[in-house]
């Protein structure tokens, strides 16, 4: 087939059909598997379950990260019936509603030879579980609203091209899905979110594109206040972001910033060679800024991230850049121009392909594993199809199960509570009971605490409000986060022992239940007239 041939519609086809793939991959076998980062899948597992039970993420609970990272599994969790189909369920509904807009984003703007390996390429960072710039074998659904940031920063970024092939009503579409994507990265990581807004304030350089700007700008205003009046904690979000930065929103050091730049040197160098030869082209102080916009905002968000590797905006400018590049050459009948657009194609194939394999193989290494119930179960009844699998090799396999043989222990000293297992707080970096047996969950606590990066000894949530509907705080012995665990241990000791009984000590779990307030006898005002009528005593 000729890919120069291809027309835009079927482009926007194949864009969706490949997302559908990556989407059943996803959802059919209906479990979640892992071998890294148990800890934050148990961050949104346990969103999940005080969403379903009618909380609301940053007023009834607090977090850092936006409320979109827990109603998505939420939603998986609601069309899969449990827990274990929650997060690739959930994915698998996103990274659909994520190639609506990418379809007509690229099919209009880049050629099917460099639109088809792009969005392919984009899709398959949203649907992989794993973070980017790891093995094979690091199957997590941890830190997801990384990849989703990226894969929807990449294809907003497309839309700096001026469109190919205008189809009716281009310029509303165009706002749709400006705004959709934006809309979707503020609700999720809100470092996404803003990068996004600062790229809609440069097209609003662009003449030809600023319209469009415009009303994205007013759909994502229009849609914020829609969000607003039904979640109507957007100050308290700004609060716990707030909190968390003030533990990790300091300036990184010198070599940390040098660390990363040559970490990735090799993804800038091929950049600075697709953005040098299209300004060569060009000579345009535009494309320069924007160039310049997608090497900055890339650096700012992975020095951010839990991340060494994976700037998805350095692909996404050297799309643009290839595209430009075969706009701008003159199509005489020597063959200079020609092999020069087709060069720079290739090179853009090679690009990005390596990751585009590795994510593809990665993808159905989990579906295969999940398909046939590979690993050892969560020890908790509504988690029974989180799996945590060992592969070829050992990396956190030892210290997940020996972490999981101690949820299972945490689980019989809380079922020996009765009708007492409520509200429960765990000391660690995060707590799976209340998701994982069915309870109840305290409001006003914390989804996930990380020693250093959302708390320390100075920032931290007052005990009076971590504490305010907790009944039983579980201790762990074996933590799944030592420094953490430490840490928690240190600020609330006080408090703990001012309020809670040792109730139970296991091997792996100190449980601790509410002490009840000392009765008081209640007193009629007509008790109090009678005895103010008795003369006091004279004695003898």
């Amino acid at each position: 087939m000729n890919v120069s041939k291809v027309r835009p519609a079927s482009v926007a086809a194949l864009i969706i059909a490949v997302a559908a793939i990556c989407a059943l991959l996803l959802a059919v076998p209906g479990q979640t598997v892992t071998t890294r980062y148990l800890n934050d899948l148990f961050i949104f597992l346990d969103g999940v379950h005080r969403v379903s039970e009618g909380q609301v993420p940053n007023r009834d609970f607090h977090t850092a990260l936006g409320p979109l990272v827990y109603y998505v599994p939420a939603l998986g969790y609601w069309i899969s019936g449990h827990l274990g189909g929650a997060m690739p369920t959930g994915m698998a509904l996103l990274v659909l509603m994520m190639a609506l807009a990418a379809a007509h984003i690229v099919s209009s703007r880049l050629r099917p030879a460099i639109a088809l390996p792009f969005s392919i390429f984009l899709i398959l960072v949203a649907a992989v579980p794993i973070n980017l710039g790891e093995s094979i074998a690091g199957l997590s659904f941890g830190m997801f609203y990384n990849r989703v940031g990226w894969a929807a920063l990449g294809f907003l970024l497309i839309l700096y091209l001026r469109p190919l092939h205008h189809r009716p009503f281009q310029s509303v579409l165009d706002a749709v899905c400006a705004a959709s994507l934006t809309l979707l990265m503020l609700y999720m990581k809100l470092s996404y979110g803003l990068v996004a807004l600062g790229f809609l304030t440069l097209m609003l350089l662009d003449s030809q594109q600023r319209r469009w700007a415009l009303a994205a700008f007013g759909m994502v205003l229009a849609g914020g206040l829609l969000i607003e009046s039904f979640w109507d904690a957007t100050e308290a979000h700004i609060d716990d972001l707030l909190l968390a930065g003030g533990v990790s929103g300091s300036f990184k050091s010198l070599d940390e910033l040098v660390s990363v730049f040559l970490r990735n040197l090799s993804e800038y160098t091929v950049f600075a060679l697709f953005a040098a030869l299209a300004l060569w082209r060009t000579r345009s102080v535009r494309d320069f800024l924007f160039y310049g916009f997608c090497a900055g905002s890339g650096y700012m968000l992975i020095m951010q991230n839990f991340q060494v590797w994976g700037i998805v905006t350095l692909p996404a400018g050297a799309a643009v850049a290839a595209e430009l590049l075969a706009r701008s050459l003159p199509q005489p009948d020597t063959r200079t121009a020609p092999s020069l657009a087709a060069g720079t194609q290739l090179l853009l194939l090679a690009f990005i392909l390596p990751s585009s394999i590795h994510h593809a193989a990665t993808l159905g290494l989990h579906a295969a594993l999940a398909s046939t119930s590979q690993g050892q179960a969560v020890p908790l009844p509504r988690l029974d199809r989180v799996r945590l699998v060992q592969l070829w090799t050992e990396d956190n396999y030892p210290v997940f199960s020996r972490y999981l043989e101690s949820l299972g222990d945490g689980a019989r000293a809380l079922s020996a509570l009765g009708t007492e297992a409520g509200q429960v707080h765990v000391l660690d970096f995060v707590g799976p009971f209340s998701a994982g047996l069915g309870l109840a969950p305290p409001r006003g606590d914390s989804t996930w605490h990380h020693w250093g990066r959302t708390i320390n000894e100075h920032h931290h949530l007052p005990p009076e409000t971590l504490f305010q509907d907790v009944r039983v705080v579980m201790e762990p012995k074996w933590p799944i986060e030592f420094a953490t665990a430490e840490g928690l241990r240190q600020i609330y000791a006080d408090y703990l022992s001012d309020h809670y009984d040792l109730e139970k000590e296991t091997k792996d779990w100190k449980v601790y239940v509410l002490r009840e307030p000392a009765e008081t006898v209640s007193r009629s005002p007509e008790d109090e007239q009678e005895e103010q009528e008795i003369p006091p005593s004279t004695g003898g």
